[in-house]
């Protein structure tokens, strides 16, 4: 992974094809230091999931894989930034969902409602910071 201070961009390989159109890297990694880009939940073809619990399992399940190719886990993120269409109708699902990948040691956590995100359909969005092995025991 990244030597001292050297920046890298990490790009799994499902995520090459919206790097190369949108020009982002789903993470970057500095050090041991790991920031995320928001991650969402949309199938193979771009489409949103149906409703919260499936954009968060998703969502999720794509910062777990985003985390492992810059050499860390979920455990090692300490700080979690979530961006809901309906912070308070659907903020109990979401956190059902998180404690599934979230079980013990939380990470900092802020909720920010928005009016939209970058796709109709979306309803939540995750980003989150990492420090590469801080989180083994």
């Amino acid at each position: 992974m990244a030597a001292n201070n050297q920046r890298q961009s990490i790009v799994p390989a499902p995520f090459r094809a919206y790097y190369d159109e949108h020009h982002l890297s789903p993470a970057t990694r500095v050090g041991d230091l790991i920031w995320v880009s928001g991650q969402v939940g949309i199938d193979a073809d771009m489409k949103p999931a149906e409703g919260m619990h499936a954009q968060a399992q998703i969502a999720f399940a794509c910062l777990k894989l985003v985390l492992e190719e810059a050499g860390a886990s979920l455990a090692d993120v300490v700080e979690l930034t979530t961006f809901h269409t309906d912070l308070h109708g659907e903020v109990d699902a979401f956190v059902a969902v998180k404690d599934q990948y979230f079980p013990s040691r939380y990470p900092s956590w802020t909720a920010v409602g928005v009016t939209q995100l970058a796709l109709p359909g979306l309803v939540i969005e995750i980003r989150a910071v990492a420090v590469a092995g801080s989180g083994k025991d």
